[in-house]
């Protein structure tokens, strides 16, 4: 199953559910050692299982991406017992909830960049040190068409780190070619996940209607993704840096 990166390390972060585990599960299965992050141990003990299960070599740490202390303690910890990391997926992130400008608290404002955007410099940072050491060394960042439309009604704060997050990754890119390290970002549309499982079940007429503002007419698999980032963080794609790849079934033309 394409590109055997036999005795490499990845570290995924968000990677208990969704889109993160799907990445971490391909990942493993090209042959990487995992290192699954998440802030719900629970669950992340259960994807170690399943991985470890499967014959791949995972561990999971659970920390908060958010937290300046715990990423550079923890991604130190990874560093000094693998001596590389040849794989950083900053998977983790999200809406973080839904506000007007005009009501917006500062609060909110700086949870919603935190999770998107903060993330990314602090895990990056904390990982240069070891992707110098690795081998075609790579990080995967995280955008969304809201990073170029600005969001939905209340999603504007989102939108706007996620454009953020278009443009860390290709500073990164310009900041890190000399070592031979390539930073891409993916943006994926609309992912059937069970981040749309509660209105997938209360409103199913809304979500089936969604697939209607998408080139290809249906919604995209977790798997579709994962296998974008398999290329991406591959031999294969040792000429590709700087890049976003939209991965929503043309939903980024707004039919």
């Amino acid at each position: 199953m394409g590109n055997k990166q036999e005795n490499k390390v990845a570290v995924v972060t968000g990677a208990t559910g969704g889109i993160g585990f799907e990445v971490a599960k391909r990942l493993g299965s090209d042959g990487f050692t995992v290192v699954l992050n998440g802030i719900d141990d629970e669950a992340g003990a259960k994807r170690v299982k399943e991985l470890t299960d499967a014959g791949v070599t995972a561990e999971y740490l659970g920390f908060d991406v958010t937290n300046e202390a715990e990423v550079t303690s923890n991604f130190k910890s990874i560093g000094e017992k693998y001596g590389r990391i040849d794989a950083l997926v900053n998977n983790a992130g999200g809406l973080g909830g839904r506000s007007r400008f005009e009501e917006m608290t500062t609060e909110f404002y700086r949870s919603v960049m935190a999770l998107n955007l903060d993330s990314v410099f602090f895990t990056s940072r904390a990982a240069i040190p070891f992707l110098k050491k690795g081998e075609d060394a790579t990080i995967i960042n995280y955008t969304s068409n809201a990073g170029w439309n600005a969001g939905g009604p209340g999603a504007g704060i989102y939108g706007t780190s996620k454009a953020g997050v278009h443009a860390i990754t290709r500073a990164l890119a310009k900041d890190l070619a000399e070592y031979g390290i390539r930073v891409n970002a993916v943006s994926p549309g609309t992912i059937d996940t069970p981040f749309h499982a509660q209105i997938k079940s209360t409103k199913p007429e809304v979500f089936a209607s969604w697939k209607n503002n998408i080139l290809l007419g249906r919604l995209g698999q977790p798997e579709e993704v994962a296998s974008v980032v398999s290329f991406l963080v591959s031999k294969d794609a040792s000429f590709i840096t700087a890049e976003t790849i939209q991965i929503g079934g043309g939903q980024a033309l707004g039919i």
